[in-house]
């Protein structure tokens, strides 16, 4: 069974940038199989996707409150996954869980949020001045 661990999260201000990290955890875990992505889940709301990105990397999407500002990649020589934040917003504040598609998956396409059926246990990124 997959097991995905975020770290990177923290308190920023306005403005300001955070990177997040994700890697599978567990002897022979790997991310390489996988389309990935990160959802997050502010304080009394919905989760959501932000973004996902391919197999290979190839191929990236992003939601529209964050184009531009967030940029996801992925190593697959260190079976890394991140997710660059700049220009942060206090309306970016929430967990942020990074998510694979482990079911499912062929080719090399950006995997639908709602197909991505492992999640992380979620790192606290919190906007404030």
């Amino acid at each position: 069974q997959l097991q995905l661990v975020e770290s990177g999260g923290g308190s920023v201000q306005p403005g300001g940038s955070l990177t997040l990290s994700c890697t599978a955890s567990g002897s022979g875990s790997t991310l390489n199989d996988y389309g990935l992505g990160w959802i997050r889940q502010a304080p009394g709301k919905e989760r959501e996707g932000v973004s996902c990105i391919s197999r290979s990397g190839s191929s990236t999407d992003y939601r529209d409150s964050v184009k531009g500002r967030f940029t996801v990649s992925r190593d697959n020589s260190k079976n890394m996954l991140y997710l660059h934040m700049t220009s942060l917003r206090p309306e970016d504040t929430a967990v942020y869980y990074c998510a694979a598609q482990t079911r499912g998956y062929y080719g090399d396409g950006c995997p639908e949020y709602y197909h991505m059926n492992v999640l992380g246990k979620g790192t606290l990124v919190t906007v404030t001045s």
